[in-house]
């Protein structure tokens, strides 16, 4: 093993990203030093490739991008009793202290110390990646890498859909990104009775129907709030899973969902955003929940069966694979919306 590698770095504070000769990282006693076979592009990642306001204020430069991984295990430090050299492995991605009121009562996912792969650490667009032993998740050997490392997204979907009850009921999920897509399939194979993917995208919402929505809304055509209405006989949605970060999509998301239903919100707006919160939430009766990353590590359990058990099938939603020095093409696919996950083979 050479003393560099490449990697994609965010250098500056700016829109792009490099690719470069860095430093290969050292497992410390307690980390894993992982060979990365396989990333994906984030909707993150492209906040931190356009350089907006929400990256400006939480992206640490000099920086390896990139949370979502898999490979194999090169060496492991010290102490490391769980991994070991030759595992087939992804990780978590939130790194967190484990000794604050968040972390020692079940919600490890929203510590207040956070350090963040790829946005506030060395992430996965590279050759080689580190991570807490305590963050690895062991693969099925049966799992392709370029679906492996999708879990983490993945586990984005799976807590928005199982945040509360889902068998039987009908459900929008508002933003047909990557994944809204996964929401999709993941609360068809938790039994929801009728899935609505809306978006502005029709490339977007024909792979919905392949992830398997009952029905699509084009709300650049449609009124979102009526559309989901007449698709329930009237009534709206029992479950809004709002994955855009839109507005309007929120306000008729809201709009459009049933009295005494219940509301995941995972997309992040860019800014903040104006609601009537006596007519759209309480007078309604709405349990709304915010979404952050994966409750660690009940999701990455609930993420494993669904895949092993064959429950869901990702493969139509890896659309486009390139070489990491591609990576300007293939950021641009990503901002034209017309694909669905993008993968980085690293080997």
């Amino acid at each position: 093993m050479g003393a560099t590698m490449m990697a994609l770095v965010k250098e500056n504070r700016a829109s792009g990203l490099s690719l470069k000769q860095v430093p290969i990282p050292s497992a410390g006693p307690n980390d894993v030093l992982i060979k990365v076979r396989s990333s994906s592009i984030c909707g993150t990642d492209m906040h931190i490739y356009k350089w907006d306001a929400w990256a400006e204020h939480t992206v640490v430069t000099p920086n390896v991008v990139g949370h979502e991984f898999a490979g194999v295990v090169e060496a492991v430090g010290s102490a490391v009793t769980n991994v070991k050299p030759g595992d087939y492995v992804s990780a978590e991605g939130h790194v967190v202290c484990g000794v604050c009121r968040a972390c020692r009562s079940g919600n490890a996912h929203v510590c207040p110390h956070t350090r963040s792969f790829g946005i506030t650490i060395p992430g996965c667009f590279a050759e080689y990646a580190v991570v807490p032993a305590s963050n690895v998740v062991h693969n099925d050997p049966r799992l392709p890498f370029e679906l492996a490392c999708l879990q983490d997204p993945l586990g984005n979907a799976v807590q928005s859909v199982m945040a509360g009850d889902i068998a039987g009921k009908s459900v929008a999920v508002v933003g047909a990104g990557p994944i809204g897509l996964m929401a999709a399939a993941v609360a068809k194979a938790c039994g929801a009775s009728t899935v609505i993917a809306a978006d502005v995208n029709d490339f977007r919402l024909r792979m919905a129907k392949r992830m398997g929505a009952d029905a699509i809304v084009n709300s650049a055509t449609e009124r979102l709030s009526e559309r989901l209405k007449e698709l329930t006989g009237g009534e709206g949605v029992e479950v809004l899973l709002e994955m855009s970060g839109h507005p309007d999509a929120i306000r008729q998301g809201l709009e459009g969902t049933a009295n005494a239903g219940r509301v995941s919100l995972l997309g992040i707006p860019a800014n903040s955003v104006e609601l009537d919160l006596s007519r759209s939430i309480i007078f309604k009766g709405l349990r709304v929940e915010g979404i952050t990353g994966r409750r660690m590590y009940t999701t990455w359990f609930q993420v494993k069966g669904l895949l092993e058990g064959g429950r869901i099938d990702l493969t139509p939603l890896v659309t486009h694979r390139f070489r990491l020095e591609q990576y300007e093409e293939a950021f641009e696919l990503v901002r034209s919306g017309n694909c669905g996950k993008v993968v980085f083979m690293h080997e």
